[in-house]
């Protein structure tokens, strides 16, 4: 049965795109039906493969952002202006179209109840797309594991989910933090620089309380964040990193 499993989540699904949600300006959710989707747990990933009428085919990977028991498998795509991939996703696609995917993918990357907490997530842009799974499973199960989300984006219009993190955030045990690295309105009362050792402190659990860490971003943040964090006294064999870098979208 394992290994039935193991190679459904190898082959090439055709998903139908049911809905196009525009997060930001930059960014959108793609809403898909899978049929014999084997299911997939907060943190993985899947591929997705366009192929040109000429043949020629581009594959990237993209976060799942939705629970896992949600009826409908979502994806979260920030475009990059020079991507194959990305611009199409966010920007082209249409309601009824097919996308082929493979997945779930990543088994190190993942987050369930059980693993316990508290939990200390950290994001950079777009590197928020699974942990926000993590958050959305974390409130469809009621759980009360403490949570903490330190966001880091360029500005308030770069923040993707924002509307629901503010509902998240409000009661039940989920603080979460912004930091703005572009130049901040005067009246923002939040942190207004790239994510350094000092906002770790403000923000983390204290070690003792041995913080289960997740941290997704550009691949510079994550090193900085995790060795910063380990600095700080923190379980290095309880963060867990994903990172992703120019991969031409």
């Amino acid at each position: 049965m394992a290994r039935a499993a193991i190679q459904r989540r190898l082959n090439w699904h055709l998903a139908e795109v049911l809905d196009v949600v525009r997060e930001t300006p930059r960014a959108s959710s793609v809403v898909l039906d899978i049929p014999d989707w084997p299911g997939h747990l907060a943190g993985q990933h899947v591929d997705v493969r366009l192929t040109a009428e000429d043949g020629y085919q581009a594959q990237r990977s993209y976060s799942i952002s939705s629970a896992p028991d949600e009826p409908r498998v979502t994806i979260t795509v920030e475009r990059l202006e020079d991507g194959e991939v990305s611009p199409y996703l966010t920007d082209e696609l249409r309601t009824g179209d097919r996308l082929e995917l493979r997945g779930p993918i990543g088994r190190w990357f993942v987050w369930d109840e059980e693993d316990g907490g508290p939990l200390l997530l950290i994001a950079g842009g777009s590197g928020v797309c699974p942990l926000m799974a993590m958050l959305r499973q974390r409130a469809a199960n009621a759980s009360r594991v403490p949570a903490r989300l330190l966001y880091s984006a360029r500005d308030l219009g770069a923040v993707i989910f924002r509307s629901e993190l503010e509902r998240l955030g409000t009661g039940g045990g989920l603080e979460v933090s912004l930091t703005l690295t572009r130049e901040p309105s005067p009246d923002w009362t939040g942190y207004g620089r790239r994510v350094d050792a000092e906002m770790l402190a403000d923000v983390a659990w204290p070690p003792e309380r041995m913080a289960v860490t997740y941290v997704c971003g550009p691949t510079p943040f994550v090193e900085t964040v995790a060795e910063s964090l380990v600095a700080l006294g923190q379980d290095a064999g309880r963060i867990r990193t994903e990172r992703f870098g120019p991969t031409g979208g």
